[in-house]
C-alpha cells in the first residue's frame, strides 16, 4: 500500500456557519448564506446583497490581537484553529511531538486585505496621515493569513500564498500535496480565506456584469445551473484542512476523512476573463490521472459553478469531455456566495465530506434548468448514494484553473 496523503482535520467559517458542523449541517438543509447587506455605503451601490460569515470570527479571537489583524486574518485563524485541533493537534507543532521545520502552510486568498486598506484611506483622508494604523502593511499582506497561522502553530516548514484569483484555495491545496510528496513536509495546513465585502469591491465586479442584482430576493440570487441565472455573489469565509501521511495518521490514532489522490493546475494563457474550456478538461484530466483513477471512477463533481451566464454551462461542458455525463454534480455556491480565493478550500471540505457521509449536496434555486444543461444536478435535497470518489473544480480570472481529486480512505 502506498503512503497516500490524507485529510485528518477539517475547520471552517463561512456564511453558513462559523464551524465545518453547522455549515455542512446548513449546506444539506439546502440554506442560504446570502441576506442583503445593510451598511450605509450599500443604499449608495448598485448590488446589495452578499454572504456575511454567520459567526463573526474576530469575536472568537483575544480583542488586541483581533484588533491588528484584518478580517481575512480574523477568518484563517478560527479556521486553522478549528482543523488542528481536529487533527488531533493541541499548542504549537513542536507540542505534538512534530519537527517545526517540517510544518508547513498554505493559505491562499485572491485579494488580500484590501477592506483594511480601504479603511485606512478612508481614515487618512478624514483626520490625517497621522491616524493610519502601524499595522496596515501587515493586515494588507495577501501572505498575512498564511503568516499569521504558521505563528499560531509554529509551523516553521514555510509559510506559502497562492494568489490566483478564485482558484487560489485549490491551487493552495495543490501545493500541499506537492510539499507532502517532494518530501519538503511531513504535515502541511493548507486553505483559503476571503473578506472583502466593500463597495468598491462589489462594484468592480458590478461594473463587469459578473454578480447578481437580485437584491429584492438575496436567498435566490445565486442559482448555478437556472435559466434565471444574472451573476455571482459575493462570499465571504475561510476554509482549512490538515493533510499527512496515512502512516502518520495511523501512528496517531487518527481516522482519515479522506485521500487527497490528485490535483492539477493549468493555465488557458488566453483572456483575462473569459475561461477556456480546454485548460478546465486538461485540469481535470491530470488530477483524475494523478489521482491513479480512470474518469469512469468520479462519481462526484463540486463544480466550480458561480451562477454567471456563461460560466456554468461551459463547465458542465468541460466535465462531460473530461470526465463524461455520469458525475452527480453540484454547485454549492448556491447557498454559500462565491467566497473568491476561499472557494476552493470551503468546497474541498463540502468534497471531503461528502466522501465521508456518503451524501452529496443540493444545488438550491435551480427551478428552471437551463437547456444545455447535460449532467445530472440534485435539486430538490441532499442525495444519499456512494461517493468514492470526488472532482472538485476551481477557475479563476487570469486563466487559473484548478482541480483536486479525494477519495474514500
Amino acid at each position: 500500500m502506498t503512503d497516500d496523503v490524507v485529510v485528518t482535520g477539517l475547520g471552517a467559517t463561512t456564511p453558513l456557519g462559523g464551524d465545518v458542523a453547522s455549515t455542512w449541517e446548513a449546506l444539506l438543509e439546502g440554506r442560504s448564506g446570502i441576506s442583503a447587506l445593510t451598511d450605509e455605503w450599500a443604499s449608495e451601490i448598485a448590488v446589495r446583497i452578499a454572504g456575511r460569515m454567520k459567526v463573526d470570527p474576530a469575536e472568537l479571537l483575544p480583542r488586541a490581537q483581533a484588533r491588528r489583524m484584518d478580517r481575512s486574518q480574523h477568518a484563517a485563524l478560527v479556521a486553522a484553529h478549528q482543523a488542528w485541533a481536529d487533527a488531533g493537534f493541541v499548542g504549537k507543532a513542536a507540542d505534538n511531538g512534530l519537527d517545526p521545520t517540517r510544518v508547513a502552510v498554505v493559505i491562499g486568498t485572491g485579494i488580500g486585505g484590501v477592506v483594511s486598506l480601504m479603511d485606512q484611506h478612508d481614515l487618512m483622508k478624514a483626520k490625517g496621515a497621522s491616524k493610519v494604523s502601524p499595522m496596515l502593511i501587515p493586515m494588507d499582506m495577501p501572505n498575512g493569513p498564511a503568516a499569521y497561522v504558521s505563528m499560531e502553530l509554529g509551523a516553521q516548514g514555510g509559510a506559502h500564498t497562492p494568489v490566483s484569483a478564485c482558484a487560489s484555495g485549490a491551487e493552495a491545496i495543490a501545493y500541499g500535496l506537492d510539499l507532502i510528496n517532494l518530501d519538503r513536509a511531513d504535515v502541511v495546513i493548507v486553505g483559503g480565506t476571503e473578506a472583502c465585502i466593500h463597495s468598491l469591491t462589489i462594484t468592480g465586479f458590478a461594473q463587469m456584469r459578473a454578480m447578481s442584482t437580485r437584491n429584492d430576493e438575496p436567498e435566490r440570487a445565486s442559482r448555478p445551473f437556472d435559466k434565471g441565472r444574472d451573476g455571482f455573489v459575493l462570499g465571504e469565509g475561510s476554509g482549512v484542512l490538515i493533510i499527512e501521511r496515512r502512516s502518520s495518521a495511523e501512528a496517531r490514532g487518527r481516522r482519515p476523512y479522506a485521500v487527497l489522490g490528485g490535483a492539477a493546475i493549468t493555465s488557458d494563457a488566453n483572456h483575462i476573463t473569459a475561461p477556456d474550456q480546454a485548460g478546465q478538461i486538461r485540469a481535470m484530466r491530470t488530477a483524475i490521472s494523478r489521482a491513479g483513477l480512470a474518469p469512469t471512477d468520479i462519481v462526484h463533481v463540486n463544480a466550480h459553478a458561480t451562477s454567471t451566464p456563461t460560466g456554468d454551462i461551459g463547465e458542465t461542458l468541460a466535465i462531460i469531455e473530461a470526465v463524461g455525463p455520469h458525475p452527480v454534480v453540484t454547485g454549492t455556491k448556491s447557498m454559500t456566495g462565491h467566497l473568491l480565493g476561499a472557494a476552493g478550500a470551503i468546497e474541498s471540505i463540502f468534497s471531503v465530506l461528502a466522501i465521508h457521509h456518503d451524501i452529496v449536496p443540493p444545488t438550491i434555486n435551480l427551478e428552471d434548468p437551463d437547456d444545455d444543461l447535460r449532467v445530472d444536478v440534485p435539486s430538490h435535497g441532499a442525495r444519499h448514494m456512494s461517493v468514492p470518489a470526488v472532482l472538485n473544480n476551481s477557475f479563476g480570472f487570469g486563466g487559473h484553473n484548478a482541480a483536486l481529486v479525494f477519495t474514500k480512505p
